[in-house]
């Protein structure tokens, strides 16, 4: 367990437990914290803190494993405390089921010196001491875990700076990136979220020397998000407050918007509130937007454009992963050629049609209903920070065709509807070629989804988006009908890409 050592100053036992708290946040399956102290060190109000933190519940009975050796709790991560006190040799912590509780989850292990050379070399070691009246906590370690703990501990610090330091953390959600989120809460003030964006890990060359996320012009730091922000509000769209920001190592303390989701009560698609998040939509392309936006003084976002490297390179996903899992062996040379002369000759026909800001993910997971608001103060507005210029159509596609539920062709014409009133409303409108282009862009966008949830799936380890591909290769057909896509619809007709297949 060498490796980086860094101290931290505990002035009480509410400061112990907020350091519980924080190690909780970072914590993931496989994950060991090994806790060093003597009596009276505050072992037992750490862990209790941190066991309560993963639970969410204050009066969570946490007893001392003391006696039975090991307590597990079916927590947001399963976490096993062990305390190996009383063992006789160090191997006995394999009768204990070790292994098997950091496949399931993480373990919290007291009194780790009886079996010290069984543990991971990744454990993060936590070392309680006293400090006359107070104590100190020495924390040391070394890969992933530790780099997360100690992450944890810097958004702490932020939170201090911010004047948010005894603030409670819970988690709020993460999703298919690095970042994660928070509710924060603090008596006398409205819970905020505290978002944690780490700069973005470009990967691999992929083509022409240039990693994956570049060609796609992801946003590689949270400046991205605190422009696109700051230019979403100006314009008078709902989006989170920044109260405090920390753009080199990547927190934000954000206002948060609301806690009611898009969807209806039993996660149903709802006519109306699609038709308002169009209608929204309509009022934000009819506006002219920067490409070069100040995210802080002397700190500027230049707004990427959707591009055809960035068109093409998404769309190549579905042959790169979606291919071979459907085939069992990787897309061939004749498949890839005639797939991509396909597709460019759809995307030739976005010339001189519609460009806009486009937020790229605007679906039922990054907006807020706030029904009791009126206007478009209902839809608050959340995970932007990809935005490009491109296609005014694509965005109305990623609402009308929403990846998360099943949206019939019904609400999908009507939520398109409200849209191309809106636009009509507002002054002149080339409905033919906006439908067209948002029969291109769903095309794109369906096919692209179709090869990430199975790249989520083979590379990251998360299968439950499968569950979503029968939804997405129906969106996929109903794109393809478009007569100006016809030998797109061909060329996927020939090779089997919209047959319902198991994966």
């Amino acid at each position: 367990m060498a490796g980086v050592v860094f101290q931290r100053f505990l002035a009480d036992e509410a400061a112990t437990a907020s350091l519980g708290e924080d190690l909780a946040m970072a914590l993931r399956p496989g994950d060991v914290l090994a806790l060093k102290g003597d009596l009276g060190a505050g072992k037992s109000t750490l862990a209790r803190a941190l066991i309560r933190a993963l639970a969410d519940d204050e009066t969570l009975d946490v007893p001392s494993p003391t006696f039975t050796l090991v307590q597990s709790y079916n927590t947001r991560v399963p976490v096993h405390h062990f305390d190996l006190y009383r063992l006789s040799s160090p191997g006995e912590i394999d009768e204990l089921g070790f292994d098997d509780a950091l496949v399931q989850g993480a373990a919290l292990v007291e009194w780790p010196e009886r079996a010290e050379a069984y543990l991971p070399e990744t454990s993060v070691l936590i070392e309680l001491v006293h400090d006359g009246d107070s104590r100190l906590a020495r924390l040391s370690g070394q890969g992933a875990g530790f780099e997360r703990a100690a992450r944890s501990l810097a958004m702490r610090d932020f939170l201090h700076r911010a004047g948010w330091g005894k603030a409670q953390r819970r988690h709020f959600v993460g999703d298919a990136s690095a970042r994660s989120y928070e509710i924060v809460s603090l008596a006398g003030f409205p819970p905020r979220v505290l978002m944690n964006s780490p700069r973005l890990v470009l990967g691999p060359p992929v083509r022409d020397g240039r990693p994956y996320a570049e060609i796609a012009h992801s946003a590689q730091s949270v400046s991205a998000f605190v422009a696109i922000d700051r230019a979403l509000r100006a314009a008078g769209v709902s989006v989170p407050e920044i109260h405090a920001e920390d753009l080199d190592q990547g927190f934000l303390l954000l206002e948060h918007l609301g806690s009611e989701g898009f969807l209806g009560d039993q996660d149903q698609p709802v006519a109306e509130r699609y038709a308002a998040a169009a209608e929204l939509l309509a009022m934000m392309h009819g506006k002219a937007w920067p490409q070069r936006i100040e995210a802080a003084p002397g700190v500027f976002h230049d707004v990427p454009p959707f591009d055809r490297d960035a068109m093409m390179i998404e769309a190549d996903l579905l042959v790169d992963w979606y291919v071979p899992m459907l085939t069992g062996s990787p897309a061939s040379k004749a498949l890839r050629a005639g797939y991509n002369r396909e597709w460019n000759a759809v995307l030739d026909r976005l010339d001189g049609r519609e460009y806009t800001l486009m937020l790229r993910d605007f679906h039922s997971p990054n907006i807020i209903w706030r029904g009791e608001r009126s206007g478009h103060d209902r839809l608050g507005v959340v995970d932007f920070q990809d935005a490009l210029i491109g296609p005014s159509a694509y965005d109305v596609a990623s609402l009308a065709m929403d990846a998360r539920v099943t949206i019939s062709s019904e609400i999908e014409s009507q939520t398109l509807n409200a849209y191309i009133a809106a636009r009509h409303a507002a002054g002149a409108f080339d409905e033919d070629a906006f439908v067209e282009t948002y029969a291109i862009m769903a095309a794109q966008r369906n096919s692209k989804i179709l090869g990430i949830f199975v790249r989520l799936e083979k590379r990251d380890g998360k299968p439950y988006y499968l569950k979503h591909l029968p939804r997405i290769r129906d969106y996929l057909r109903r794109a393809l009908a478009h007569p100006a896509l016809k030998g797109l619809h061909d060329f996927y007709v020939a090779h089997d890409l919209m047959e319902e297949r198991s994966p």
